[in-house]
């Protein structure tokens, strides 16, 4: 059996191999070839903005987040997950696609195939900013998730110590915290469960032992840069926190290469998120709770907490949906706030706070989606609103709806999903803003399968 360190060793030689089993090697992966396909109008002339789907029928496939730009450096392709199956809980050792699309010709093709996906962020693949030649994606390899970056011009791939939740803007590192256990406190961001069915739970000894862990992309090195242990040190109100085991979620670094975002989440007795917000320099230091637990998971009139932290553009601010009852408001919020804490804003009263907020870089819109459960913006035919709020004059343009219903109805998690863990009926629209800000990028069901799709905003910026 090859060991992880043999495994390490062998990748930062350079070689471009990688582990699919035990003691069984792959070498660089041959990309498929491009398959043309049209890419249809959706329900032409009825929004305020042309959509578009740019998936082929035959699949079920997503973009990666709200807050990763599906589109290459240069604009011309699109990267998405083809999912090997929806309305079925993900089984270790399946194996999903990473594809990429190229507008301009209307073709498809696949670059890889990966063990480590889920519902939520598919194989959460990202570009690298500088050319259109890497894809960062993750991968299950000797029963570890990992890193890989997939060379598109030589089909090369490296495989790296350790696991991405989010590639550095300048590519020489990435960020996560544990995959293997992540689907304790929320399903479909992480990996599947492994093969006993359940993720196995962080305990109080691994406190030190666990937490945010960086690999630096250079020299192959993965270090533990935060132990969960510092953000119940550092948490302003950690005494809410007593006896609790910590996990960490969201970890994302900021445009500018200078500061991370990390959501940290402690279950009581085993259950619960309890969840608030630090941010930390790219070394680690200066680890600051910026938004406390009791702020975080104040409840909304019509349902609902806090959600979705997301920076802003300028890498200084975060955009979140808050309720700020200590201001006095009881509603879900879109909100910004400095990554100390500071300067917390009210970006609308008007405008209700729903879904996936993200803003451009001159603040002037934001972009968000909904949950079906959040009636008060989502008609009653259930299809989800691509909202457009301009922050300037405090207005709201509903770019288009979309069916996201792939079995579960207006239900997103069946009874049957719960009881054996999984997210195979959540469908998010999760609206990504194109590099120049002119199109957006979502997911949707108009027919009950996975597809995606681009608004062109052109005619209504």
């Amino acid at each position: 059996m090859i060991n992880r360190r043999e495994f390490i060793q062998t990748t930062t030689a350079g070689l471009a191999v990688w582990l699919t089993g035990p003691n069984v090697w792959a070498g660089q992966y041959k990309a498929t070839a491009w398959q043309n396909y049209d890419f249809k109008p959706y329900r032409k002339g009825d929004f305020a903005a042309p959509v578009t789907k740019v998936t082929p029928d035959g699949g079920f496939y997503l973009h990666t987040f709200y807050d990763v730009c599906p589109w290459s450096p240069s604009g011309r392709y699109l990267v998405v997950t083809k999912l090997p199956y929806q309305r079925k809980k993900p089984v270790w050792g399946d194996a999903a696609e990473i594809c990429v699309i190229d507008l301009q010709e209307q073709a498809i093709r696949t670059v890889y195939s990966t063990k480590g996906w889920s519902f939520q962020l598919g194989a959460n693949v990202q570009w690298g900013n500088t050319s259109d030649r890497y894809l960062y994606t993750n991968d299950v390899i000797n029963e570890i998730p990992v890193c890989v970056r997939l060379d598109l011009e030589t089909g090369k791939v490296k495989a790296y110590a350790g696991a991405k939740y989010d590639l550095a803007p300048d590519e020489k590192s990435v960020i996560s915290p544990e995959l293997r256990n992540m689907n304790i406190h929320q399903y479909g961001y992480a990996v599947p469960d492994p093969p006993s069915g359940s993720p196995i739970p962080f305990t109080k000894d691994e406190m030190n032992s666990e937490g945010l862990w960086k690999t630096d992309l250079t020299t192959n090195k993965r270090k533990l840069l935060r132990p969960l242990q510092d953000f119940f040190n550092a948490a302003e109100d950690g005494d809410v926190y007593e006896d609790g085991i910590g996990y960490l979620f969201h970890s994302k670094y900021n445009p500018q290469n200078t500061r991370i975002m990390q959501v940290f989440r402690a279950q009581i007795n085993g259950k619960g998120r309890n969840a608030s917000l630090f941010t930390m320099d790219m070394d680690g230091k200066n680890l600051k709770q910026c938004l406390s637990q009791e702020h975080w998971n104040h409840k909304a009139r019509l349902g609902g907490s806090g959600n979705h932290p997301n920076w802003h553009p300028d890498g200084e601010r975060i955009i979140m949906n808050c309720i700020p009852a200590w201001l006095g408001l009881n509603d879900m919020l879109f909100c910004s706030f400095r990554y100390d804490g500071s300067d917390f804003k009210v970006l609308s009263e008007k405008h209700l706070g729903s879904g996936h907020p993200s803003v451009e870089p001159t603040s002037t819109y934001l972009l968000s989606d909904a949950y079906p459960k959040q009636t008060y913006v989502v008609g009653e035919n259930g299809e989800i609103p691509i909202r457009l709020l301009n922050l300037n004059n405090d207005s709201e343009l509903q770019l288009c709806t979309i069916p996201t219903d792939v079995g579960g109805g207006k239900n997103q998690y069946l009874p049957e999903d719960r009881a054996t863990g999984g997210s195979q009926h959540k469908l998010d629209p999760h609206p990504a803003w194109s590099r120049n800000y002119s199109e957006i990028c979502f997911n949707g069901a108009p027919e009950m399968v996975r597809q995606v799709f681009v608004a062109n905003l052109k005619e209504v910026l």
